[in-house]
């Protein structure tokens, strides 16, 4: 029955506008098609230059994007395969490369435009745009398959002068074949989206920093082979309704703080006002990347984060300068899917003329090493500045549905631009860099995962024994419900004890003084919550081991206070100043039993070792 209701509910709205919409809706909803979700806002009318690139139904290379009247089609994977192998061995210029297999055996592949051959020139800029990270968010896969096809055929290999490119079409490509009418329902487009999470039930974009997902190692090993200069990540939005079609952002964006302060600039000053200016050229709205804060759409903007295990931040901490694009999930396939051409050869001509500089601003930021690493970004409480932003006329109405006020977005561009306060994020800790970590033999799967970021580390081919700090875990919490698959840790601090630890052969001592420093205390601090330990990687050191019965620690603790002064006026002050602790006659054993040798040393502790 769920399906002829839900029909039906559709139909009703498709049929008819209900009184209350009457007065404020258009007449017409501009750009609709038949299978839109009649629920959604309508989109503002839209006829840009940009269309002057779709080729015609007859084109021998005509994307399915193209050939489908309404442009609202995208081709699954299959389908999307065989025209890169098609294009493949048509063109010199196009390539594909395997560089994974999903979890239910699917082949992850890139297309790869060079007329360098099978190696890169050296001195050429190179960039990685990757589509497909959320498969519903597909506009990456069809702006790609039409700027390969003209680069191939079109007059458009000039292009490759002096950039290369390196497409991944789809890189969740599991979820999208989970692909249905019903994915996405706040988003205009494609008719089939794919799913958002992966045959896993994972999310991708929040595995940069931890890497569990075959896929995210994949694409790691990537971007380590070809080092790309930069990392173009398309997305398409979910949120409030405004005038942009293409936004996009990277950390350290308008000269607020990054880890990559150089790579910041270079987008802030030579990037962005050439994307800009190409998009508007075209007919697009570009805009800088917007989350709204709260439900009233005028309390504000914020940067939505900047934490490592997204593509942007784990880009300003690798130094690898990316940026996440967030087309407007309200606007048609058609105007997201063209906008998004447009930024790919707006991005390579940037590249071609500019690359060098780029390079320059990538040298000077790997070089950093910072004594202090911030960490733990939270949302700022006071407005970093005030942004001017392009609204869309909305109103506020009762609904029987919520019992509450809902917003209505009218879908009329506002004239008058909006002032909001723009809310940036702050750091709530400050990590110190120590001289190296060294990681047990035995946990071995941290130290893969170390390879795969590409951190550099030395190995030990015999037992070490080596004095430094092992931390004590104070107050560890399991979070009250998984995420990613996985049950998070944190604790309020740590106290270091300083040690002559003997760890094992396979032993990795980690150095903080390397490239990609920023991000081994990020993932060996166990305060970092982005770290292993935080993401619940090290449950075993939860676990206490041996415990002592009443009968026999009662006795011992009364001699220890007999023996000790200084050990019975401790335990009075605690028992005056904590009347809980007074009452609970479990809590005062363990106490004692804590400061005895019986008590497992190794309980809290982290395995860890941090060498300063």
């Amino acid at each position: 029955m769920r399906p002829i209701l839900f029909s039906a509910a559709l139909a009703a709205l498709v049929s008819c506008v209900s009184p209350a919409m009457s007065q404020t809706a258009p007449p017409s909803v501009p750009n609709a098609a038949p299978w839109d979700q009649p629920f959604l806002p309508p989109a503002p009318a839209w006829d840009g230059a940009s269309r002057a690139l779709l080729r015609d139904a007859s084109d021998p290379w005509v994307t399915a994007f193209e050939a489908d009247a309404e442009h609202d089609e995208s081709p699954n994977y299959a389908d999307t395969r065989a025209w890169f192998d098609r294009l493949d061995a048509a063109s010199d210029l196009i390539r594909i490369e395997q560089f994974g297999v999903s979890p239910e055996g699917r082949p992850i592949y890139a297309v790869i435009a060079s007329k360098d051959g099978a190696a890169f020139d050296p001195s050429k800029p190179v960039l990685l745009a990757q589509a497909g990270i959320h498969p519903g968010e597909i506009d990456g896969k069809d702006a790609g398959m039409m700027l390969l096809r003209d680069i191939a055929f079109n007059g458009k290999d000039d292009l490759l002068d002096r950039v290369n490119l390196i497409l991944i079409p789809i890189l969740s490509v599991d979820g999208h074949e989970r692909a249905s009418a019903y994915s996405r329902p706040n988003q205009r487009g494609p008719r089939i989206q794919g799913w958002r999470n992966t045959a896993t039930n994972q999310n991708l974009n929040r595995d940069y920093l931890k890497l569990d997902q075959t896929e995210m190692r994949a694409v790691r090993g990537l971007v380590l082979k070809y080092r790309p200069d930069l990392y173009l990540d398309i997305h398409v939005t979910d949120g409030m309704d405004y005038q942009y079609d293409i936004t996009y952002g990277y950390n350290g964006e308008n000269g607020v703080w990054s880890r990559s302060p150089a790579i910041a600039r270079w987008l802030d000053d030579a990037f962005k006002p050439a994307i800009n200016a190409a998009l508007e050229a075209e007919g697009h709205i570009p805009g800088e990347l917007v989350f709204g804060v709260g439900d009233d759409p005028r309390a504000g903007l914020s940067d939505g984060g900047l934490g490592e295990r997204f593509s942007n931040g784990w880009g300003s901490a690798a130094h690898v300068p990316t940026i996440l694009i967030e087309n407007h999930s309200l606007k048609p396939y058609e105007q997201r899917v063209l906008g998004t051409y447009v930024f790919l050869e707006a991005a390579m001509r940037r590249l071609a003329e500019d690359g060098p500089a780029l390079r320059t601003a990538i040298a000077a930021d790997t070089a950093l090493r910072p004594a202090e690493i911030p960490a733990n970004f939270a949302l700022d409480p006071t407005p970093a500045y005030t942004r001017t932003f392009k609204g869309i006329r909305y109103e506020m109405y009762d609904s029987p549905a919520s019992g509450r006020s809902e917003i209505r977005w009218l879908g009329v561009a506002d004239p008058e631009p909006w002032s909001l306060p723009f809310y940036g994020s702050r750091p709530t800790l400050t990590l110190q860099r120590p001289e190296a970590y060294w990681v047990p033999g035995h946990r071995a799967d941290i130290i893969e995962r170390l390879r795969l970021h590409g951190i550099q580390m030395e190995a030990q081919d015999a037992p070490r024994t080596v004095n430094l700090d092992m931390l004590r875990l104070v107050e560890p919490r399991l979070a009250a419900r998984a995420n990613e698959g996985r049950v998070g840790v944190t604790v309020t601090g740590v106290t270091p004890e300083r040690r002559d630890w003997t760890f094992p052969v396979g032993s990795v001592r980690v150095p903080t003084d390397q490239p990609l420093g920023d991000i081994v205390v990020l993932l060996l601090e166990p305060q970092s919550s982005e770290s292993f330990f935080a993401w619940g990687l090290f449950p075993e050191v939860l676990s206490r081991v041996e415990y002592i019965e009443g009968y026999a620690i009662a006795p011992l603790a009364e001699a220890m206070m007999a023996a000790d002064p200084a050990l019975k006026a401790a335990f009075e002050a605690k028992l005056a100043a904590e009347p809980e602790f007074a009452a609970d006659g479990d809590a005062r054993l363990q106490w004692f039993y804590e400061r005895t040798p019986f008590y497992d040393d190794r309980f809290r502790l982290y395995p860890v070792g941090r060498e300063n």
